[in-house]
């Protein structure tokens, strides 16, 4: 039993629910897109093309063997934020099935990309065989990130991620690594160091908070980087940060992946 009843609503109430997000108002075939469908015990029928689908057919969810109410608990686990070794204990399931599903809840979050402008600060950050780079626009949520192969950043690598993500004419505050020396000249960006050595930490304060609050998020979410999972932890972290409404509740989550 799951234990935690009062956030799993019934299995009808979800059903309900996932077929509005589904289907909108009028059940349609996801096949031939027809409305003249009709239910058959657990599953539907199209009169038009004569093929069955369930409530699920036309989604990632298709091929789920969980019952409706543990999924929703493992949903809702994910959506706030309960460590793996905790959700297993709360929704009964095995650790494999917990990782599981909080992968293909990672995975199937929506694509975003930011483009930063008036002051963004940025860093770089290193995590065995991989390097991070990630910007912020300062006083606001708006993130931006690239994953690098390699320990280490170099200018060129810096300079496209600028290319990318920081718009022309924004003020660009960084640390004193020798990858952003004379950045401004290879986009156009008005340039300001912290030299740490120096103990300046004003101009990059939000960014290397950011850093700090990521690896938080991943020892207590996850409890160890995985290299090979690595960009998926880093943009379901930074999407929390800029879209938080999204992970409100199971519900919200649901309304931007299926």
């Amino acid at each position: 039993m799951i234990a935690f009843i009062n956030q799993v609503p019934s299995e009808t109430k979800i059903k309900k629910q996932l077929r509005k997000i589904i289907f909108g108002q009028n059940m349609f075939c996801p096949h031939c897109n027809s409305r003249q469908v009709y239910r058959c015990e657990s599953r539907y029928r199209c009169r038009k093309c004569r093929r069955p689908f369930t409530l699920l057919s036309g989604t990632w969810l298709k091929d789920m063997k969980l019952s409706l109410r543990t999924f929703w608990a493992l949903l809702w686990c994910w959506t706030q934020k309960v460590p793996v070794l905790q959700t297993i204990k709360l929704c009964h399931v095995s650790e494999k099935t917990a990782r599981h599903w909080f992968r293909q809840f990672r995975l199937h979050l929506p694509q975003f990309e930011e483009i930063l402008e008036g002051t963004a600060q940025m860093d770089e950050a290193y995590f065995r065989s991989l390097s991070l780079i990630m910007a912020k626009q300062q006083g606001s949520r708006k993130l931006a990130h690239q994953i690098i192969t390699g320990n280490s950043v170099n200018k060129t690598e810096a300079a496209n991620f600028l290319f990318q993500y920081v718009q022309p004419n924004t003020k660009l505050h960084t640390d004193g690594a020798g990858i952003y020396r004379s950045i401004d000249q290879w986009w156009p960006v008005k340039h300001k160091r912290d030299i740490h050595s120096k103990w300046e930490f004003g101009l990059t304060s939000e960014i290397e908070g950011m850093f700090g609050n990521l690896r938080t998020f991943i020892r207590r979410m996850y409890h160890h980087v995985t290299p090979q999972y690595l960009p998926e932890y880093v943009s379901e972290f930074c999407l929390r940060f800029s879209s938080p409404k999204m992970f409100s509740s199971p519900l919200e989550y649901l309304k931007k992946s299926l």
